[in-house]
């Protein structure tokens, strides 16, 4: 099973701190925010992983070359410079990735969830993983119904940006930039996708604020 993370986006909300660095090579606990992905990713026991890459993308690649220093090796799916957001990164991938399912992390997200359970998920759609609410997100994304991703309600649950998809997934998707999001929406309606709810620890990585609350949480 190989691994993707999604890291080609500019990275706005943490500027000025994303004027020269690639958001996933932001330090966090002395490391880059990716270098805890692919750590965590070994450890669970992939061996194989696809980067999507845009902005200031050299600089990724310089860091982290080939993978060989983390014991993982690395593939880069590169977009040039526009990104493709996160659907369109991963159906540009889909050659890298093969034939069977794959997880897909957020490059921005930091969560201590034992990756190898999901190795043992099956799913020909797609397993997605639900946290509690942030409080900058305090009404959530989606319901789970059982083991089943439902539509937003009252009791909704924010989407921690983690998941494990199979191609059939992006079947009829056309190549360009898209969101997961609209994707996932559609899919909790029909109700063809998995879910399950996450109580560890989790956080979006996604402004300054927040990556000074992480770095306090781990020092």
């Amino acid at each position: 099973m190989k691994a993707m993370i999604l890291a080609a986006g500019r990275g706005e909300r943490m500027r000025p701190l994303t004027d020269n660095t690639p958001k996933p090579l932001i330090e966090v606990a002395g490391k880059p925010l990716i270098a805890h992905h692919l750590e965590r990713l070994v450890h669970a026991g992939f061996r194989e992983v696809v980067i999507n890459t845009s902005y200031l993308a050299e600089q990724i690649h310089s860091v982290l070359g080939d993978g060989s220093g983390f014991g993982i090796h690395i593939e880069y799916s590169d977009e040039g410079d526009q990104a493709l957001e996160t659907g369109g990164g991963v159906l540009k991938a889909l050659p890298l990735l093969g034939k069977g399912q794959f997880l897909v992390i957020n490059g921005d997200v930091w969560c201590d969830y034992p990756w190898h359970r999901l190795r043992q998920i099956k799913t020909t759609s797609a397993h997605v993983l639900l946290v509690d609410n942030p409080a900058h997100h305090r009404t959530g994304d989606f319901t789970l119904a059982g083991l089943r991703l439902a539509p937003h309600s009252a009791n909704a649950l924010t989407y921690a940006g983690v998941g494990v998809y199979h191609p059939n997934f992006f079947k009829g998707c056309q190549a360009g930039a898209f969101s997961l999001a609209p994707m996932l929406r559609a899919a909790a309606q029909a109700g063809s996708v998995t879910a399950e709810h996450y109580r560890g620890a989790w956080c979006d990585v996604g402004t300054v604020e927040r990556l000074a609350q992480l770095r306090a949480q781990l020092s």
